[in-house]
C-alpha cells in the first residue's frame, strides 16, 4: 500500500510539482493560494530551485514567460483577482506556443469580493482568459489526492501540446487537509527542440515570440494551434460519471460542489430517485458526449455550481437542447449543502423545476 501524508490541497499541488520536476516558481502572495507559494518558498532552496515572490502577478508571470521559453518547467498560483492581473501574460503564453500550469485556487467575486471559495472564474478559465483566439487546458480537482495527480498531469500535458494548464481549484479544496500519495506513474520528458537553450553555433536559432506582423502568417499559427486544440478536445477529456445508467435526474458538478453532489444523488437514490452525477475533470476541453449521451434519456440535468451559472452553458449546449438543464446555486463564498442539492433533486423528480 502507498504510504500516505496529510496535507493541505494547496501544499500538495507544490509537492506534486517539484515532483513532476517543476524547479521554478514565480508568484505573489494572495487568500486563499498563499500556502503554495509558502510551501515553495521553503522547498525550492533545499533541491536547487528558484523561488521568487515578485514585486507583482503581472510580473511573476513574465517570469513565468521567460523561463518557459528555456524547456524549464515553470508554474505560478495565484486566486481570482490576481489570474485577472496576469491575463495579458497567459496569453502571451499561448501566444508564443509556451507549456506553464498556472494554478487558481478560487475565491468570490466580482472585484475583491471575498475570501471564501467560489466557481466564478469558470469563463474566465474555459474562454481563453486573456485577448486573441486561445485555448487553456484547464483541471478541477475535486479532492488533495486529485490536487496532486492533476498538478502532475497539467505538467505532462503542457508540454506534450505546447499550450498553458490552469489548475482550477478552489478556497475549500485549497485549504481542506486529506491523506494524499505522491506515487506517481509520470511519462518520460517531452524533447523541446523550440527551446531558447543557446545553439552554440550548431543548430538554428530559436526565437520564442507571439508578434506576427504579416497577417497571413498571424492567421496561419492560429489555424495551426486550433488544429492542435482539436487533438487535445480528442484524446485528453477527462470526466467521471456516477450511478447514471439508469439515471432520470442528473447532477452536473465540478469540484466542491461534486463532492456534495454525490452525497445528494446517494440521499435520492435512498429514496427511490434514480438519480445520477457527471463530474467533469478537464472544463476546457468540455465533456460534452456523457452529457448528450444523458440527455438521450434523462428528464431532467442540474447544474449544482459555486457562481451565478456558468458551466451551466456549457451543459446546455452538449446537451442540444433535448432536456431541460438547470441550475442549483450558492455565490459570494457559500457552498450549496447535499440538502439543497436533495431538495432539487426531488423537485425534478416530482416533474419541476429545480
Amino acid at each position: 500500500m502507498a504510504e500516505k501524508v496529510l496535507m493541505k490541497g494547496n501544499e500538495a499541488i507544490a509537492e506534486a510539482a517539484i515532483i513532476a520536476g517543476c524547479r521554478h516558481y514565480f508568484g505573489y502572495p494572495i487568500t486563499p493560494q498563499t500556502e503554495i507559494a509558502a510551501y515553495m518558498a521553503k522547498r525550492m532552496p533545499k533541491i536547487g530551485g528558484t523561488f521568487l515572490q515578485a514585486e507583482s502577478e503581472i510580473a511573476a508571470i513574465n517570469m513565468v514567460y521567460g523561463v518557459s521559453s528555456t524547456g524549464k518547467r515553470v508554474m505560478t498560483s495565484s486566486s481570482s483577482p490576481g489570474i485577472s492581473l496576469k491575463g495579458e501574460g497567459i496569453s502571451y503564453l499561448a501566444g508564443a506556443d509556451l507549456p506553464a500550469v498556472i494554478v487558481n485556487a478560487q475565491r468570490g467575486g466580482p472585484g475583491l469580493g471575498g475570501i471564501q471559495p467560489s466557481q466564478s472564474d469558470y469563463f474566465q478559465a474555459t474562454r481563453g482568459h486573456g485577448h486573441g483566439d486561445y485555448h487553456l487546458i484547464v483541471l478541477t480537482p475535486a479532492s488533495v489526492q486529485e490536487m496532486a495527480e492533476l498538478t502532475i498531469k497539467a505538467f505532462e500535458l503542457a508540454d506534450k501540446y505546447r499550450m498553458p494548464a490552469m489548475i482550477l481549484a478552489d478556497g475549500t479544496v485549497g485549504q481542506m487537509m486529506e491523506p494524499v500519495s505522491f506515487e506517481f506513474e509520470q511519462s518520460a520528458p517531452v524533447e523541446k527542440p523550440w527551446a531558447t537553450t543557446g545553439t552554440k553555433m550548431e543548430r538554428k536559432h530559436n526565437i520564442v515570440n507571439s508578434l506576427y506582423l504579416d497577417p497571413l502568417t498571424l492567421e496561419r499559427t492560429n489555424f495551426e494551434r486550433f488544429e492542435r486544440y482539436k487533438l487535445v478536445e480528442e484524446n485528453e477529456t477527462m470526466y467521471e460519471e456516477y450511478l447514471t445508467e439508469d439515471a432520470d435526474i442528473i447532477i452536473a458538478a465540478f469540484g466542491i460542489a461534486a463532492r456534495v453532489s454525490r452525497n445528494a444523488v446517494n440521499e435520492a437514490r435512498k429514496e427511490g430517485i434514480k438519480a445520477g452525477l457527471i463530474r467533469p475533470i478537464t472544463v476546457w476541453p468540455f465533456p460534452k458526449a456523457p452529457f448528450k449521451k444523458a440527455a438521450e434519456t434523462a428528464k431532467q440535468i442540474i447544474s449544482v455550481e459555486l457562481s451565478m451559472g456558468q458551466m451551466i452553458e456549457d451543459v446546455k449546449l452538449a446537451c442540444e437542447c433535448k432536456v431541460p438543464v438547470t441550475l442549483c446555486n450558492r455565490v459570494g463564498g457559500m457552498i450549496p449543502s447535499p440538502r439543497q442539492v436533495l431538495d432539487a433533486i426531488r423537485e425534478a423528480a416530482k416533474g419541476g423545476r429545480a
